[in-house]
Order: structure tokens, then C-alpha cells, then sequence
């Protein structure tokens, strides 16, 4: 098994819950600009890391390298931090949804692994969607900092 793997089992094989103290949006609420709190913040960035773990191991199943530590990718809790409010919030329920598809995947693979059958095809379509989901949930901030316009 690959570092990231036997960290992913160490920790039980789970990615930590959602912890935020955000109200459903409804659609006439206007959007929150105020301080996140940090608990909050410290649980986003937790399983974005747990996240990141998690895809390393799908990428040892699926024979690919480990990824290489990107500054973007590690700098991004900082950077919802930093942006707070509404943003904060779409970002921590998409990091959710990603740990809702790289969980239950992840054990799947490892099940497969298990019985000696190849994993290495669905790993890929795995480490895939993880990306993408990823790219999507990045994209929700600006790479420079400035601010995105709301609709």
C-alpha cells in the first residue's frame, strides 16, 4: 500500500463530516460577507487534506505517480478563509460532495483490490472525477484574489 493509503486507513478510511454553522440557503437570502468561524474553517481544511490523501491512494490503484504538491491546491483553505461568507459556504458544500463520491469509492476499490481483481480502470475513472469535481470547486474562487461577481 502507498503512504496515502495507509494514512487513509489510519483514519479509518473516512473523510471528516461537514461542520459548518451556516443556515440552508434559501433562494431570496442575500449572500453572507461575514467572518467564517474557525472551527468551521479548520473542518474544511481538514477534509480538504483527508480529500487529497484519499486521491492519492486512488492514484496508487489506478498505477499512477502521487500528485505532486501544487501551492493553488495547498493554499486553497487559506484562501476561503480569506473570502469568507457565501463563497466559504459553496466551497465547504463542494469539498462535501466530493467526499461523498471519494468515501464510498475508495472502499469499493479497495474491495476490489481485496478479492485480487484489477482495480486499476475504475481507480482511474475515480482519480478522474476527482479532479474534475476538484477543478469545479476551485473554480468557485479567483486564482488572484480578486473578487467574483455575484449573479
Amino acid at each position: 500500500p502507498t503512504r496515502a493509503l495507509a494514512i487513509w486507513q489510519a483514519r479509518g478510511g473516512m473523510i471528516p463530516p461537514v461542520m459548518t454553522n451556516f443556515a440552508p440557503e434559501t433562494p431570496s437570502a442575500a449572500p453572507s460577507v461575514g467572518p467564517i468561524d474557525l472551527r468551521a474553517w479548520q473542518a474544511l481544511s481538514l477534509r480538504w487534506s483527508a480529500l487529497h490523501d484519499a486521491a492519492n491512494a486512488v492514484a496508487g490503484l489506478a498505477g499512477l505517480a502521487p500528485e505532486k504538491p501544487d501551492p493553488a491546491v495547498r493554499g486553497f483553505p487559506g484562501r476561503v478563509r480569506d473570502a469568507g461568507g457565501r463563497r466559504f459556504q459553496l466551497v465547504d458544500h463542494g469539498v462535501a460532495d466530493i467526499a461523498a463520491i471519494m468515501q464510498p469509492g475508495l472502499a469499493a476499490l479497495l474491495a476490489v483490490s481485496a478479492r485480487g481483481q484489477d482495480a486499476t480502470a475504475p481507480a482511474l475513472a475515480l482519480w478522474q472525477e476527482f479532479h474534475a469535481a476538484r477543478a469545479a470547486v476551485m473554480g468557485l474562487l479567483p486564482d488572484d484574489g480578486a473578487t467574483l461577481r455575484s449573479a
